[in-house]
């Protein structure tokens, strides 16, 4: 039969019952802005009873386990709103960052800097010989390059701040990923046997995992997602396997880690390249395969893939500066290609990037087939020689061949039709190609210099000059070197607006003026576009905004869902002090109506015991 002590052992496991309730809601209470904390709740079940006539009494009750309330369907849910909110959050603040550097309102930005550069050359064109036109003309052409250069510069630090950013950040991914592979090996020893719950550490590892997702929008793969409804419905728990995966490879696998590797020497710019190192050593690029989190973001805009220049072959803000640098070639080009037609006395070019036998039109460069005249003038700017060179598939720089623009320069013809060979441009310039310093040079011969002449080159649509910059205005080749010729720049009043040395003449200043209305050919690599200066700045600005405006609403709506989510999650896992204050009542009752049990067995005890016989 049972005895009174089995009564006694039934109130003792109410008051440890009621004991352990208090533990655990005192737990919640005091974790109730933990983030990442899961409510825990406790679980008890009947004892098994006593099995005695006339039937079974019971036993008092015992905790089957304490579990915590977490839903991996929900946790998913949130985990990947979270991935996508950090990646939009990180895209939109680094493009409203972007677009600050093009602020193209009323007379700011470098669009009003190109107007008032091209009314300073109006301005020289009705006034084509006063100094002090030719100053401002140089306070506004260095105006408008130092825009440029400071907006490129600008965009070129905002890379590099990314760049850094994708270093520390993979270092966080790595010893983010460590600690879970720790944390895996801790939960396995501690549910080991099936008999506990690792509550705490599992809801640690569903926060490190939701870091893992802000930064790199990692992929968790766990065995199987098994219900559980013992505290309450609708909950759901992951057991078994468990490995992450970023870019398609396996950064935890259960307890192993393997860490992300990231170098920068193997570029020229030092940008930091993201790899997976095999266990045979073999380096396998995967910067690409990373789209998801924080680092998805910045890779978006710094760019995944370095080439062989030790530039990057995508990104936003790669495509952006190249787009500066389009923009800042193709209005160098143009402005030396008509002021080559000014009236000089030597013309020495640009250090050029090709070799003096390669053809011109397989360089790469911003050459086209066609013709330019090399035009001599007397000391009254009269007309006194003219000669057609010609730019074809056969054409280089500088050789034996009679095609080339040397010996097309240099070859003996009649110019003029006067049987005269001593007033051909042959006769009156000197051509050479320093292949030491890849320049060439043209000069007037002794003679013709002594008395006054001058030369220029008038383009019919090969660019020529404004390639080479010879004769040039502008120095530089992208929107990072593009300024004022150095000597310009020293002394103003050496800017000609003239063609010929003629008085009154204002026709390049003329020319530069219409150029702004004119079609460009803005050549991007591979790709060419005809433009005018304003109609080209104006796409590249248009879809720096496009693209921010478009980050802009689409984080309005993630974050939209985000909220939803995370509500979502909170309502499932996250204490509520009201209902956890109503569970402390309930046990504080259940405590003390279990210390009645006993006091009221210790009292039978005690009459027991006062029995005489």
């Amino acid at each position: 039969m049972a005895s009174i002590f089995n009564a006694l052992h039934i109130g003792y496991s109410a008051l440890n019952a009621a004991q352990i309730g208090i533990d655990t809601t005192g737990h919640n209470i005091s974790n109730a802005e933990t983030d990442g904390y899961s409510r825990q709740r406790v679980v008890t079940a009947a004892a098994y009873p006593i099995s005695i006539d006339p039937g079974q009494r019971g036993n008092g009750t015992q905790i089957t386990e304490i579990t915590r309330i977490f839903d991996q369907f929900v946790f998913d849910r949130y985990a990947t709103a979270t991935q996508n909110k950090e990646y939009s959050d990180t895209l939109k603040n680094n493009l409203e960052e972007l677009s600050t550097y093009f602020p193209e309102i009323d007379k700011v930005g470098i669009k009003n800097d190109l107007q008032n550069y091209f009314d300073s050359w109006q301005s020289l064109a009705d006034n084509p010989g006063n100094s002090a036109l030719k100053v401002d003309l140089a306070q506004q052409t260095q105006t408008l390059t130092q825009h440029i250069n400071q907006t490129r510069s600008q965009i070129t630090a905002l890379q590099n701040s990314l760049n850094d950013q994708v270093k520390v950040n993979i270092d966080e991914v790595n010893r983010v990923a460590e600690q879970i592979a720790g944390l895996n090996k801790a939960i396995n020893i501690a549910e080991a046997g099936g008999a506990n719950n690792a509550n705490d550490l599992r809801d640690q590892r569903n926060q490190l995992e939701l870091t893992m997702s802000k930064l790199v929008g990692s992929k968790v793969t766990i065995g199987q997602i098994q219900s559980d409804t013992s505290a309450t419905t609708g909950t759901s728990e992951s057991e078994g396997s468990y490995t992450i995966q970023i870019g398609g490879f396996n950064i935890v696998d259960g307890n192993s880690f393997h860490p992300i590797g990231i170098e920068s020497t193997g570029n020229q710019n030092g940008f930091n390249d993201i790899y997976y190192e095999r266990q045979d050593g073999v380096k396998i690029p995967f910067a690409q395969n990373i789209t998801g989190g924080k680092i998805g973001a910045i890779l978006e805009l710094r760019g995944s893939k370095i080439g062989t220049n030790g530039e990057f072959e995508n990104g936003f803000l790669q495509e952006t500066i190249n787009n500066m640098d389009t923009f800042a070639k193709g209005l160098i080009e143009s402005t030396n290609n008509l002021y080559a037609q000014t009236a000089t006395s030597t013309m020495r070019s640009n250090v050029l990037g090709f070799s003096d036998n390669q053809s011109l039109l397989g360089t790469g460069e911003n050459f086209n087939a066609g013709t330019f005249d090399v035009v001599a003038y007397d000391i009254y700017g009269k007309e006194v020689a003219r000669r057609s060179i010609t730019i074809d598939q056969g054409t280089v720089l500088d050789n034996a061949s009679p095609n080339s623009i040397i010996q097309q320069l240099r070859a003996q013809q009649d110019d003029n039709a006067d049987n005269n060979a001593l007033n051909d441009i042959n006769s009156i310039l000197s051509t050479s190609y320093n292949s030491v310093q890849n320049v060439l040079q043209i000069d007037l011969s002794t003679d013709y210099a002594s008395q006054g002449y001058t030369f220029s080159i008038e383009d019919h649509g090969t660019n020529f000059a404004g390639v080479t910059g010879i004769n040039r205005f502008l120095d530089g080749y992208d929107a990072k070197n593009i300024t004022l010729k150095n000597e310009l720049k020293n002394d103003p009043t050496q800017i000609k607006g003239f063609k010929s040395p003629a008085n009154g003449d204002n026709q390049t200043a003329l020319d530069m003026v219409n150029l702004q209305f004119s079609s460009i050919t803005f050549k991007n690599g591979i790709d060419s576009s005809s433009e005018t200066v304003y109609g080209y700045f104006d796409t590249m600005v248009t879809k720096v905004g496009t693209k921010t405006n478009s980050a802009i609403l689409s984080n309005d709506s993630i974050t939209a869902q985000f909220n939803a989510i995370k509500q979502e999650q909170d309502s499932v896992s996250k204490v509520s002090i009201d209902e956890e204050l109503a569970n402390l009542i309930r046990y504080q009752t259940s405590y003390g109506a279990a210390a009645k049990i006993i006091t009221t067995i210790d009292q039978m005890m005690t009459t027991l015991l006062g029995i005489k016989a």
